[in-house]
């Protein structure tokens, strides 16, 4: 087999090369975009990844909902009906990755929302590959309800488990971000959403 490299100097610029090449796959692996969602695409976030949308009916609940994403901007409204002994719920994910892998949020300080909330409780949970019972740190959106966007910004610090110990947010496992209109009983919700960024 023929050795490419036979002098000092071809040894220098291979080891150049390679350095160069390694930090640059580096910084992209962990980079990670400010903008999340500006809503202009019908099916998919600013990431390239498609919104997905649950509610309560996957634990016997029959909270209905229906969406719209028109002009830029993400309506989403329904009845939430609880199921027995647990609160409703109706959620938004963004995933950060297509597979589902977690994100290096760490360079940032939060998430930045662009919000009209019209009717009920909401909430925005940053979900970490760590936690493995659902209870992700979350924090309640809170904003007027005058009929006007708001820009809401909610720091990683303020976002707590409900029922489980409480954990630091490892900011390097982040997957995913979810709105989530909740109730401890039957009630509507009716939000918008303009823009979702981190901070």
């Amino acid at each position: 087999m023929k050795n490419l490299i036979n002098t000092p100097i071809q040894m220098a610029k291979y080891l150049a090369f390679f350095s160069i090449m390694a930090f640059s796959g580096s910084t992209l692996a962990a980079s990670l975009s400010a903008l999340v969602d500006d809503f202009n695409h019908s099916t998919n976030n600013n990431l390239g990844v498609q919104r997905q949308f649950m509610n309560d009916t996957v634990a016997g609940g029959k909270t209905n909902t229906e969406l719209k994403i028109t002009a830029g901007v993400m309506h989403y409204e329904g009845d939430i009906v609880p199921p027995r002994g647990q609160p409703g719920w109706a959620s938004s994910v963004l995933l950060l990755d297509p597979q589902g892998l977690p994100k290096d949020a760490s360079a940032f300080a939060g998430v930045e929302l662009k919000i009209r909330v019209n009717k009920g409780n909401l909430s925005l949970s940053a979900n970490s590959t760590e936690i493995t019972n659902f209870d992700y740190h979350a924090a309640t959106i809170v904003t007027e309800n005058d009929g006007e966007f708001h820009t809401v910004k909610v720091p990683f610090t303020s976002m707590k488990r409900m029922w489980s110990e409480q954990t630091e947010l490892n900011k390097s496992t982040i997957n995913s971000l979810s709105i989530t209109a909740f109730d401890l009983q039957q009630g509507a919700f009716d939000f918008e959403v303009d823009e979702v960024r981190f901070y």
